[in-house]
């Protein structure tokens, strides 16, 4: 077995139980294979990092359906493939508008880079765009890994699937296709456009984010075969998915509260209602704070529902002891003035109150325990 088999064999058993550190070690030895993929489909160096990002997290998410170890590179290649295809079809006459003309224009404004360096950086890549497309089609992924992988036509046929005859044979091919001059640049251009430790830890964050291999439906969904995300649209989900909560937590609160400021019979009231709303602002700010944190640095369950229990008992206390202590006083002016009514109007808000207490409960631990069998933690 070749060193990479013998890393893959051991490391993937650990990562289709979870292990992150595993599947990045995983990633630090196959990020050339699969970029060169990516770079002789669409010659494009940037668009071929992204892809290598989405084929390693969706080969992550999907790792339960990979049974025999031997079968991750053919698969993660054929994966690579797939999205490289994918973002050809989907950018192919696409008009310079919308969102990329804005950021043309966001390029072309700003100083740095100065006008001279980016023009010699789009020469750069234009120049790379062509080396690849001069070599023959099916050389490209193998003279662009020779390059990268110390010029060893064995390195490269392992990595590749291929035979070491089958590589000599491509890669005289394209040695007879390119002036020797134009070889050495391309030689240079390979393994200068290489990914790096960056790389690497760019996908170790957005293994954070997504969730372990055990889920059956993950947070890239079938991007083995469709359409793919980026780690920064998954940051974004993620913060999209907060904010709409933030933003749900702190409407309910701001509706109750301002029901019960309508009626505040005086400074000391309304204060203590003010003070109130926002210790349940608070705790669902540190709530939402928190499952993130220990999304991205627990993989048991316990801590979760610690925080989960802790964040009810703060809201139930306010909302069921802190805030009939609070409008006690009302309360009585209410029963003087008309005993039967207010005594009607206490049994409705107890009726209410415990309801939406339930509710909370049976959905709020509904979703985290749903949540925490989906992520594999539970």
């Amino acid at each position: 077995m070749s060193a990479i088999d013998t890393l893959i064999g051991a490391e993937l058993p650990a990562a289709r139980g979870g292990d992150r550190a595993a599947y990045g070690r995983i990633v630090a030895a196959c990020q050339n294979t699969v970029t060169a993929v990516a770079l002789a489909i669409t010659h494009d160096v940037p668009a071929s990092e992204d892809i290598a990002q989405e084929a390693f997290l969706s080969a992550w998410q999907h790792l339960k359906r990979l049974q025999n170890p031997s079968s991750f590179l053919p698969w993660l290649r054929q994966i690579t493939r797939n999205l490289a295809r994918d973002h050809l079809r989907a950018n192919r006459h696409r008009p310079l508008d919308g969102e990329g003309a804005d950021i043309a224009i966001e390029l072309a404004a700003d100083p740095s880079p100065t006008p001279m360096q980016q023009l010699v950086e789009d020469e750069r890549e234009h120049a790379a765009a062509e080396l690849i497309s001069a070599l023959p089609e099916d050389s490209r992924e193998v003279l662009l890994l020779f390059y990268r992988e110390g010029q060893s036509s064995q390195q490269v046929a392992l990595l590749l699937g291929l035979s070491d005859a089958a590589v000599r044979k491509r890669l005289s091919r394209a040695r007879q296709s390119l002036r020797e001059d134009l070889l050495a640049r391309f030689g240079e251009f390979a393994a200068g456009s290489a990914p790096g430790v960056a790389f690497t830890s760019i996908i170790a964050t957005a293994l954070t984010i997504a969730s372990p291999p055990a889920a059956a439906k993950g947070i890239l969904g079938i991007a083995a075969v469709g359409g793919a995300k980026t780690l920064g649209k998954i940051t974004l989900g993620a913060g999209g998915s907060i904010a709409i909560a933030l933003i749900g937590a702190f409407a309910g609160i701001w509706l109750g509260l301002r029901k019960q400021l309508k009626g505040a019979i005086d400074d000391e009231e309304r204060h203590a209602l003010i003070r109130s709303a926002a210790i349940n602002g608070a705790a669902s700010v540190l709530f939402l704070v928190a499952m993130l944190a220990l999304a991205r640095l627990s993989d048991g369950w316990v801590p979760t529902v610690l925080a989960m229990l802790v964040f009810i008992a703060v809201i139930f206390y306010q909302s069921m002891v802190a805030q009939p202590r609070i409008l006690q006083r009302r309360h009585a002016m209410e029963a003087a003035r008309n005993p039967a009514l207010a005594a009607k109007t206490r049994r409705r808000e107890r009726i209410y109150c415990w309801l939406g207490a339930t509710i909370g409960l049976i959905g709020g631990f509904g979703g985290l325990i749903a949540g925490l069998i989906a992520s594999g933690r539970l």
